[in-house]
Protein backbone atom coordinates (compact mmCIF):
# COMPACT_ATOMS: atom_id res chain seq x y z
CA UNK A 1 0.00 0.00 0.00
CA UNK A 2 0.96 3.62 -0.72
CA UNK A 3 1.87 6.54 1.87
CA UNK A 4 -1.35 8.10 3.89
CA UNK A 5 -1.28 11.67 3.66
CA UNK A 6 -2.29 12.53 7.45
CA UNK A 7 -3.56 16.39 8.69
CA UNK A 8 -2.72 17.37 11.65
CA UNK A 9 -4.04 20.36 13.87
CA UNK A 10 -1.95 21.91 16.21
CA UNK A 11 -1.72 24.02 19.41
CA UNK A 12 1.46 25.84 20.43
CA UNK A 13 2.65 28.24 22.76
CA UNK A 14 5.06 30.35 21.05
CA UNK A 15 6.81 32.08 23.35
CA UNK A 16 10.13 29.51 23.41
CA UNK A 17 9.71 28.69 20.15
CA UNK A 18 11.58 30.65 16.99
CA UNK A 19 8.47 30.68 15.25
CA UNK A 20 7.34 27.70 12.97
CA UNK A 21 9.81 26.97 10.50
CA UNK A 22 13.04 24.84 10.16
CA UNK A 23 16.24 27.20 10.55
CA UNK A 24 19.80 26.36 9.31
CA UNK A 25 21.01 28.01 12.24
CA UNK A 26 19.25 25.26 14.38
CA UNK A 27 16.87 27.39 16.43
CA UNK A 28 14.28 25.54 18.09
CA UNK A 29 11.18 25.80 16.13
CA UNK A 30 7.76 24.37 15.83
CA UNK A 31 8.17 22.64 12.87
CA UNK A 32 11.69 21.14 13.83
CA UNK A 33 10.05 19.67 16.91
CA UNK A 34 7.11 17.83 15.66
CA UNK A 35 9.52 16.58 13.03
CA UNK A 36 11.74 15.35 15.22
CA UNK A 37 8.70 13.24 17.15
CA UNK A 38 7.30 11.82 13.64
CA UNK A 39 10.82 10.59 13.40
CA UNK A 40 10.59 8.69 16.37
CA UNK A 41 7.35 7.02 14.96
CA UNK A 42 8.29 6.31 11.77
CA UNK A 43 12.44 5.46 12.71
CA UNK A 44 13.01 7.67 9.69
CA UNK A 45 12.88 11.92 8.92
CA UNK A 46 9.64 13.15 7.65
CA UNK A 47 8.80 16.75 6.27
CA UNK A 48 5.83 18.93 7.82
CA UNK A 49 4.21 21.25 5.59
CA UNK A 50 1.96 24.07 7.37
CA UNK A 51 -0.49 26.06 6.21
CA UNK A 52 1.22 29.28 7.46
CA UNK A 53 4.81 30.23 8.69
CA UNK A 54 4.27 31.91 12.27
CA UNK A 55 7.11 34.44 13.33
CA UNK A 56 8.84 33.70 16.77
CA UNK A 57 6.77 34.60 20.00
CA UNK A 58 3.25 34.03 17.80
CA UNK A 59 1.08 31.01 19.34
CA UNK A 60 -1.73 28.93 17.26
CA UNK A 61 -4.84 27.01 18.10
CA UNK A 62 -5.37 26.12 15.18
CA UNK A 63 -2.82 25.70 12.84
CA UNK A 64 -2.81 23.24 10.15
CA UNK A 65 -0.19 21.29 9.08
CA UNK A 66 0.67 17.74 7.08
CA UNK A 67 2.97 14.08 5.95
CA UNK A 68 2.61 11.45 4.57
CA UNK A 69 3.37 8.32 6.52
CA UNK A 70 3.99 4.64 5.38
CA UNK A 71 2.78 3.65 8.54
CA UNK A 72 0.12 1.07 8.81
CA UNK A 73 0.01 0.09 12.59
CA UNK A 74 -1.52 3.02 13.84
CA UNK A 75 -5.14 4.49 12.42
CA UNK A 76 -5.11 8.10 11.64
CA UNK A 77 -6.50 9.29 15.09
CA UNK A 78 -4.39 7.53 16.74
CA UNK A 79 -1.44 9.76 15.39
CA UNK A 80 -2.63 12.31 17.87
CA UNK A 81 -1.43 10.36 20.97
CA UNK A 82 1.45 9.00 19.39
CA UNK A 83 3.09 12.29 18.36
CA UNK A 84 1.94 14.18 21.66
CA UNK A 85 3.88 11.38 23.50
CA UNK A 86 7.21 12.97 21.67
CA UNK A 87 6.21 16.63 22.27
CA UNK A 88 7.29 18.94 24.95
CA UNK A 89 4.46 20.35 26.80
CA UNK A 90 4.12 23.93 24.54
CA UNK A 91 3.08 21.98 21.65
CA UNK A 92 0.01 19.60 21.28
CA UNK A 93 -1.82 17.95 18.00
CA UNK A 94 -5.19 18.39 18.79
CA UNK A 95 -6.53 16.09 15.82
CA UNK A 96 -5.11 13.80 13.36
CA UNK A 97 -6.97 12.71 10.44
CA UNK A 98 -5.92 10.88 6.80
CA UNK A 99 -6.97 13.22 3.87
CA UNK A 100 -6.78 13.21 -0.05
CA UNK A 101 -4.20 12.49 -1.85
CA UNK A 102 -4.06 15.86 -3.31
CA UNK A 103 -4.14 17.79 0.17
CA UNK A 104 -1.58 20.10 1.07
CA UNK A 105 -1.78 22.25 4.05
CA UNK A 106 -1.01 25.21 2.81
CA UNK A 107 -1.77 25.59 -1.07
CA UNK A 108 -5.29 24.01 -0.55
CA UNK A 109 -6.26 26.61 2.36
CA UNK A 110 -8.76 29.15 1.38
CA UNK A 111 -8.90 31.22 4.02
CA UNK A 112 -6.42 31.78 7.68
CA UNK A 113 -7.88 33.21 10.86
CA UNK A 114 -5.97 35.01 13.16
CA UNK A 115 -6.88 36.42 16.64
CA UNK A 116 -4.88 39.37 18.06
CA UNK A 117 -5.29 39.94 21.88
CA UNK A 118 -5.29 43.79 23.76
CA UNK A 119 -5.31 44.17 26.98
CA UNK A 120 -6.07 47.82 27.69
CA UNK A 121 -5.32 48.58 31.91
CA UNK A 122 -2.51 50.95 33.63
CA UNK A 123 -1.59 47.27 35.19
CA UNK A 124 -0.67 44.09 33.64
CA UNK A 125 -1.72 40.82 35.30
CA UNK A 126 1.32 38.24 35.35
CA UNK A 127 -0.25 35.12 33.59
CA UNK A 128 -1.38 37.25 30.20
CA UNK A 129 1.90 38.35 29.83
CA UNK A 130 3.34 36.09 27.49
CA UNK A 131 -0.61 36.20 25.85
CA UNK A 132 -1.25 39.48 25.02
CA UNK A 133 -0.38 43.42 24.66
CA UNK A 134 -0.78 45.76 27.11
CA UNK A 135 -1.69 49.41 26.17
CA UNK A 136 -1.90 51.15 29.10
CA UNK A 137 -4.54 53.86 27.81
CA UNK A 138 -8.18 53.54 27.35
CA UNK A 139 -9.02 51.69 23.62
CA UNK A 140 -12.57 52.97 22.00
CA UNK A 141 -13.74 50.06 19.78
CA UNK A 142 -15.71 52.04 17.76
CA UNK A 143 -12.66 54.19 16.71
CA UNK A 144 -10.43 51.11 16.54
CA UNK A 145 -13.29 49.19 13.88
CA UNK A 146 -13.56 52.94 12.00
CA UNK A 147 -9.74 52.23 11.43
CA UNK A 148 -9.72 48.53 10.79
CA UNK A 149 -12.89 48.80 8.01
CA UNK A 150 -10.91 49.77 5.15
CA UNK A 151 -8.80 46.76 4.89
CA UNK A 152 -11.64 44.51 3.65
CA UNK A 153 -11.86 43.39 0.62
CA UNK A 154 -8.62 43.04 -2.22
CA UNK A 155 -5.89 45.09 -1.68
CA UNK A 156 -2.41 45.78 -2.15
CA UNK A 157 -0.93 45.54 1.48
CA UNK A 158 2.94 46.58 0.66
CA UNK A 159 2.82 49.29 3.07
CA UNK A 160 1.60 46.47 6.26
CA UNK A 161 4.51 43.81 4.77
CA UNK A 162 7.75 43.54 5.67
CA UNK A 163 10.20 45.28 3.08
CA UNK A 164 12.01 41.39 3.39
CA UNK A 165 8.72 39.70 2.37
CA UNK A 166 9.77 37.56 -0.39
CA UNK A 167 6.17 37.35 -2.13
CA UNK A 168 5.86 38.54 -6.12
CA UNK A 169 2.58 39.58 -4.98
CA UNK A 170 1.33 41.98 -2.08
CA UNK A 171 -2.32 41.71 -3.24
CA UNK A 172 -4.60 40.21 -0.74
CA UNK A 173 -8.38 39.81 0.11
CA UNK A 174 -9.21 40.35 3.46
CA UNK A 175 -12.57 38.32 4.70
CA UNK A 176 -13.39 40.37 8.01
CA UNK A 177 -11.31 42.91 10.01
CA UNK A 178 -12.83 44.32 13.10
CA UNK A 179 -12.41 44.35 16.97
CA UNK A 180 -14.44 43.31 19.57
CA UNK A 181 -14.34 42.61 23.61
CA UNK A 182 -13.85 38.76 24.96
CA UNK A 183 -13.79 38.93 28.77
CA UNK A 184 -10.81 41.13 29.84
CA UNK A 185 -9.15 41.76 26.28
CA UNK A 186 -10.21 43.45 23.11
CA UNK A 187 -9.67 41.35 20.58
CA UNK A 188 -8.55 42.11 16.63
CA UNK A 189 -10.11 39.34 13.98
CA UNK A 190 -8.80 39.66 10.51
CA UNK A 191 -9.26 36.88 7.92
CA UNK A 192 -7.72 36.94 4.92
CA UNK A 193 -7.07 34.20 1.72
CA UNK A 194 -3.40 34.34 2.61
CA UNK A 195 -0.98 37.07 4.58
CA UNK A 196 2.06 38.83 4.19
CA UNK A 197 5.04 38.38 6.20
CA UNK A 198 4.25 40.55 9.66
CA UNK A 199 1.00 41.80 7.79
CA UNK A 200 -1.38 41.76 10.70
CA UNK A 201 0.91 42.89 13.48
CA UNK A 202 1.99 45.66 11.57
CA UNK A 203 -1.77 46.46 10.15
CA UNK A 204 -2.46 46.03 14.30
CA UNK A 205 0.61 48.47 14.88
CA UNK A 206 -0.81 51.07 13.01
CA UNK A 207 -3.93 50.97 13.94
CA UNK A 208 -3.42 51.27 17.70
CA UNK A 209 -0.78 54.12 16.93
CA UNK A 210 -3.74 56.02 14.96
CA UNK A 211 -6.27 55.71 18.03
CA UNK A 212 -4.05 56.60 20.64
CA UNK A 213 -2.89 59.38 18.92
CA UNK A 214 -6.35 60.41 18.01
CA UNK A 215 -5.01 61.04 14.45
CA UNK A 216 -7.35 60.72 11.30
CA UNK A 217 -9.25 58.43 11.18
CA UNK A 218 -9.30 58.40 7.38
CA UNK A 219 -5.69 57.82 7.59
CA UNK A 220 -5.47 53.85 7.18
CA UNK A 221 -7.60 54.31 3.60
CA UNK A 222 -4.54 56.64 2.41
CA UNK A 223 -1.61 54.15 3.95
CA UNK A 224 -2.41 51.40 2.18
CA UNK A 225 -2.89 53.58 -0.86
CA UNK A 226 0.42 54.58 -0.35
CA UNK A 227 1.83 51.03 -0.84
CA UNK A 228 4.74 51.82 0.90
CA UNK A 229 5.97 50.67 4.02
CA UNK A 230 7.18 53.68 5.53
CA UNK A 231 4.07 55.04 5.59
CA UNK A 232 2.35 52.70 8.02
CA UNK A 233 3.15 52.54 12.07
CA UNK A 234 5.23 50.13 14.04
CA UNK A 235 4.91 46.23 14.09
CA UNK A 236 2.71 45.02 17.48
CA UNK A 237 4.75 42.83 19.85
CA UNK A 238 4.49 39.36 18.45
CA UNK A 239 2.79 37.75 21.82
CA UNK A 240 -0.61 38.38 21.32
CA UNK A 241 -1.21 37.14 17.91
CA UNK A 242 -2.57 33.20 17.76
CA UNK A 243 -3.41 31.51 14.27
CA UNK A 244 -6.59 30.39 15.09
CA UNK A 245 -7.78 28.57 12.03
CA UNK A 246 -7.51 27.58 8.73
CA UNK A 247 -10.25 27.57 6.58
CA UNK A 248 -10.36 24.48 3.40
CA UNK A 249 -13.39 25.03 2.24
CA UNK A 250 -14.61 29.25 1.98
Amino acid sequence: MGKRTIKLTLAYDGTCFCGWQTQKQGERTVQKIVESALAHLHNHELKLYAAGRTDSGVHATGQVAHFHSEHRTLASEQFTDAINSHLPHDVRVLKSEQVAESFHARFSAKARLYRYYLYSSPVGLPHFRNFCWRIRKYLNINILNTLSRPLVGIHNFTSFSSTKDPSTSKEREVFTSCFYPRGPFIVYEICANAFLWKMVRTILGTIITIALQDKNQGMMHDILQAKDRSSAGPTAPARGLFLEGVNYGR
